[in-house]
């Protein structure tokens, strides 16, 4: 199962975060506290997707 990049970026957003800037091959998201390069891909394997929500505190989402 893969989950949709606009899906990842839906449920940071939601969160608290927001996009900081564009680095070569990442967006780079942040809250203020934590900061989450995520990159450009269009889907993302569940594995990773649940990886970077734990990265940004999310918890297991996917």
């Amino acid at each position: 199962m893969s989950v949709k990049r606009k899906d990842i970026i839906k449920l940071f957003v939601d969160n608290g975060f927001f996009l900081l800037r564009e680095g070569g091959n990442h967006s780079i998201y942040t809250n203020g506290d934590k900061t989450i390069p995520l990159k450009r891909h269009k889907q993302f394997d569940r594995i990773t997707a649940n990886e970077l929500c734990k990265q940004a505190g999310l918890g297991k989402q996917f």
